[in-house]
């Protein structure tokens, strides 16, 4: 049987829980990483219908792409539908789990969906994070530096770019004294020793620490391996907001937002004007994404597509790219597939249901 947490940790092999945003509210809000699953639900707002909806599919998961609890609850009494939602999911037993802003911010994520669906190729980050990134500095007996190194690959450590299993290493010599209550590996008590040493360096972003971390310890030969984890200022190009990608080739402005219309089944399209008769570079932030719109200038976007646009934030188009709103539900619908994606590609044979309820609250006349 699979278990909540099982599930939670294939989700977030993909978008580790420290990719959210300091506003967010992802991970497990409700339920016990220990509860066996009968059957998970994904959606993309957890409601009373959804819930209704888990229950008559004999879902204990309601897995969603937005947090029921986004702010403190001080109360749960039923007043409003997110206390009925929690009131519901306590009393039958349903866990609640939400993937936000952490598969927004990587790229085969909200946005590598969208553009997925688009046809864009050479797809990248279109604002990578900063601060994400560690270095591990440790020092290992030369005789066994390449099972540790291994390790440490194995946990995920040292990929850069396309590349994996980097590091850098350089010999040395490292000194310590045994004390009382020690095993040393070399050495003896009471007596200093000189051990040919390499000091390992590899890089690894901060989701990856702690399961770093504790492969260090189960593979160095020492009680007390020395290491360091060092933050590093650059910009991980393989997590951040927003993607930027290309068509095959360049389409008329008018042809490129009819099949946006279609293949989002977009009532309407608010956007700036037309200014350019072709495009083919394309910026996408699912979701509210305004605070893109320099970045996607910088790229030299033709079309940026986002939602949740306000009046004086169309201006900042400035003539320099065709600003899109295409809707806060409509940019981020397909990460209800997304999501059961990840779960099936882990687990074939469990099973997996989209919610057929639509959550958007926005009608069109």
């Amino acid at each position: 049987m699979v278990t909540v947490g099982e599930l939670c940790t294939a989700i977030e092999e993909q978008a580790p829980l420290s990719l959210q945003e300091k506003y967010d509210n992802a991970g497990l809000l409700i339920g016990d990483f220990n509860q066996s699953v009968s059957g998970v639900l994904v959606c993309l707002d957890v409601t009373e219908a959804v819930l209704d909806e888990a229950l008559a599919l004999n879902c204990n998961l309601v897995i969603s792409h937005h947090p029921l609890i986004f702010n403190g609850l001080k109360q749960l009494t039923g007043r409003n539908e997110v206390q009925r939602c929690v009131l519901k999911a306590v009393k039958n037993d349903v866990a609640i789990y939400a993937a936000h802003t952490n598969l927004d911010n990587v790229v085969n994520g909200v946005n590598g969906k969208i553009a997925e669906k688009l046809h864009l190729k050479d797809c990248r980050i279109l604002s990578p994070l900063q601060n994400a990134l560690l270095k591990l500095v440790t020092f290992v007996p030369k005789l066994l530096v390449q099972k540790v190194r291994e390790a440490l690959f194995e946990a995920g450590a040292g990929h850069i770019g396309n590349y994996d299993s980097c590091s850098f290493n350089v010999e040395g010599y490292g000194s310590f004294k045994a004390g009382e209550q020690t095993n040393p590996f070399v050495g003896e008590l009471h007596s200093i020793h000189y051990e040919p040493e390499v000091r390992v360096e590899v890089i690894l972003h901060r989701g990856q620490e702690s399961a770093v971390v504790k492969a260090l310890k189960a593979a160095h030969p020492y009680e007390e391996p020395a290491f360091d984890l060092i933050p590093l200022a650059n910009l991980w190009e393989h997590s951040g907001a927003g993607i930027f990608g290309t068509l095959p080739e360049a389409v008329s402005v008018t042809e490129f937002l009819s099949n946006l219309k279609e293949t989002l089944t977009i009532p309407v399209i608010r956007h700036t004007a037309l200014i350019k008769p072709l495009v083919q570079k394309i910026a996408i932030c699912g979701g509210s994404g305004s605070f893109l719109i320099r970045d996607a200038i910088a790229a030299k976007a033709d079309i940026f597509i986002t939602s949740d646009l306000k009046y004086h934030e169309f201006m900042e188009a400035d003539g320099k790219l065709v600003l899109v709103d295409a809707g806060h539900y409509e940019t981020e619908q397909y990460t209800k597939d997304l999501i059961g994606e990840i779960i099936s590609k882990k687990f074939p044979t469990f099973a997996v249901h989209i919610s057929k309820v639509t959550t958007n609250p926005i009608l069109y006349l």
